[in-house]
Order: structure tokens, then sequence, then C-alpha cells
């Protein structure tokens, strides 16, 4: 990717992707703690979670077709200033539950301009044999953001139960500043050397078109299924933990090693990918992340258990870097940017759906049945790829 932006537009997008993530990962929980601070019901906390999604849901596929038109800069740009007041918004009036909300909804629209930018700018730039490698360094910039982030709430929150949420705010708008900052340093051509303007018929016969073009939704419903199930086991590990008898410091330590072992897949992404091939590739992160799934369902020593959670590491940090490349290759030209917006409408659509379904058909069996109904889902995402051609 150096070779393509340049080495201090590679350096300013990697910083970028990883201020976005851990602002994200400040904010969200900062605003929970307000809220509990203010003693919201807990239908308001629901309400507040959701904020965050709504919004970006609507306005992805719109947000992906201004990036194609107007470039990757400026909307990095405008999503940063977004970022930027919704941290400034919370600090001086984040004290009710109606603008806790109003500040979550800013924050998610501008880490969705800022992301689908950051795609875009990798999408449109890298050459075609480092287009894995690429986002492979992108998502492991995020990785590392989604780190630091809740990193930051211990540094400044300390020992306390709940933590200082006024400096947190505070914090969060400096670094705000920083992220609209380093935008200006991505080389503002980086479109205009591609020739990625957008089509003048924009709209949603596009969208649907985008759809249509082979390789397309199935790049979309593999995304959404790996992500939801990163979900899902973030949120059904402490209550297989706690069946189990494990400690809330021996869970953290498990999603901890998986949180490592995913940012290790990325790393070395490119140069795997260019050994096994693209297709290889993600059948093989598939299959690991699929047996990974199963065997959670078993039960099984404590360092066993670390050993399942790294291959499950590997297994899913591959496939989001791997769906970026896959659908990057299948989009026309001059449509990246609203077919990488597509599919992170896609993963939030998975990350409602996807739980809703096999919390419901889990019900009654505890986590166990939760991790076996993942396996299964992303082993029947395996289906997806029969006759797709992935490598270039």
């Amino acid at each position: 990717m150096i070779g393509e932006l340049g080495r201090r537009s590679t350096a300013a997008l990697l910083v970028h992707s990883t201020l976005i993530q851990a602002l994200t990962f400040l904010l969200r929980p900062a605003a929970t703690y307000r809220a509990l601070e203010l003693d919201v019901p807990g239908f308001a906390l629901g309400l507040l979670a959701a904020s965050y999604a709504v919004f970006p849901l609507l306005l992805a596929v719109p947000t992906g077709a201004l990036v194609d038109r107007l470039g990757e800069r400026r909307l990095m740009a405008a999503g940063a200033a977004v970022v930027l007041a919704s941290a400034l918004f919370l600090l001086l009036w984040g004290s009710s539950i109606a603008a806790l909300i109003i500040g979550t909804a800013l924050l998610g629209v501008g880490q969705l301009t800022c992301v689908v930018g950051q795609q875009a700018v990798v999408a449109n730039n890298a050459a075609a044999s480092r287009m894995d490698s690429a986002f492979g360094y992108l998502t492991f910039a995020a990785s590392l953001g989604q780190a630091v982030g809740p990193l930051a709430i211990s540094l400044v929150g300390g020992a306390a139960v709940r933590p200082d949420t006024q400096a947190i705010f505070l914090l969060s708008a400096c670094m705000g500043l920083v992220l609209l900052v380093t935008t200006f340093g991505i080389s503002a051509t980086v479109s205009a050397r591609k020739g990625t303007a957008a089509p003048a018929n924009s709209g949603k016969g596009n969208v649907a078109a985008l759809l249509k073009t082979p390789g397309v939704a199935r790049a979309l419903a593999t995304s959404a299924t790996v992500l939801a199930v990163v979900d899902l086991t973030m949120v059904y590990l402490p209550v297989l933990g706690s069946e189990r008898g494990l400690s809330a410091a021996t869970v953290g330590a498990l999603l901890a090693v998986r949180a490592v072992f995913s940012m290790v897949s990325r790393i070395l992404l490119g140069h795997v990918s260019r050994k096994l091939g693209r297709k290889r590739l993600l059948v093989a992160s598939l299959v690991l992340s699929t047996i990974a799934l199963a065997a959670m369902a078993v039960p099984m020593p404590v360092l066993l258990l670390f050993v399942v959670m790294a291959v499950l590491g590997l297994g899913l940090g591959i496939g989001q870097p791997l769906t970026m490349s896959w659908l990057s290759a299948q989009a026309p030209a001059g449509q990246r940017g609203r077919a990488l917006a597509l599919r992170l409408a896609g993963n939030r659509v998975g990350q409602v759906v996807l739980p809703s379904v096999i919390g419901v058909a889990a019900a009654g069996v505890g986590a166990m049945g939760v991790f076996l109904a993942s396996a299964a889902a992303v082993g029947g995402t395996l289906l997806l790829l029969r006759g797709v051609r992935l490598d270039d």
C-alpha cells in the first residue's frame, strides 16, 4: 500500500483507522456510564445502544455514493468533524438521555463515514496483488484502536466502579481533533489517480445492479456472518464461563487471546494470501472458525480452551479483510465506495438478525447451543464460495 499512497498517506490512513475505532470504543462505554449516572431505565439503555446503529444503517449506501462522487478525503474529513462534534456535544450537553442518544447517533454517522472512506482509499489505490495485504494492515490498525479505547477508560477511570465520564468526554474531544487533523495527511488526489469518479446516474438502481454483480451478494453475506459471530462470541463467552465456573479474569484473558491472534492473522494476511491464494485462505479461515466454535461447546480444560480461542481468533480475523478485498475486486470501477458501504450496511443487519435467530434456535440449551449454532452459520457460508472465483 505504501507504494501506491506514499509513506505519509499510508501512515496517516493507519493512524486514522486506529483513532476512529479507539474513539468509538471509548465514547460508547462512556455514554453508557453517563446513562447509569443518570439512573435511566433499562429500555432507555436499549435506545442508546440502538441509536449508534440505526442512522448508519440508513445512510450507509448514500455515504458510499458520496465517497465515489466527492472523493475519500473529503468524506473522511466530514466524518471526523462529526465525531468531534459528537464528543463536544456529549462533553457540553450530555446530561440527559436524549442528549446521550443524539451524541451517540452522531458518533455512529461519523464512524461510518470515516470507515467507508478508509476502505475506499485502499480499494481504489492498492495494487490488485497487494489488496489483501493492504486490507490486512487497515483492519490490524482498527483492531489496535479497539484495544486502545477500553485501555483509555481504564487509565482515566482508575479503580472506580463508575469512571469520571466528563474526563473521558474531554479526552475524546482531544482525540477527535487529532483525528480531524490526521485526515489532511492523506493525499487529496488518491481517487484521481485511479479515475474512480462515480457514474452520473448514481441511485437505487445502481445498488440493485451492484447486488446482481457476480459474487457481491455472497461476499456481503459472508462478511455479515463472520462479524455477527464475532459479536456473539463477545456476548456469550462470559455466559459460557459462568456456566463452567470460569472467573471473569479468565474470560477476559480468553477474549484478549482471540483479539491478539486476530491481529496476528491480519498483519500476516498479505504474505499468506500470496502463498495460498485468496479463496483457499478464506475457506481455511472459515473451516478453522467452524471447528473452533463447535469445539467451544465441548467441556475442556482451561488451557485447551485458550488454544481453541487462539484458533478462533486466527479464523475470524482473516474473514473481514478478505471479504473487503473480495468485494473490492468484484465491484465495478467507480462503485467501490458504494459497495463497501453496502457491506457495512449488511454487517449491521447481520449483527441484528443473526444473533436473534441463533438466540431463538438455541433457547433453553445455553451458551453451548449458541456456539454450535454459530458454527453451523459459519460453516454454511462455505456453500457461498462454491463456484466463486476470488483470486486475481
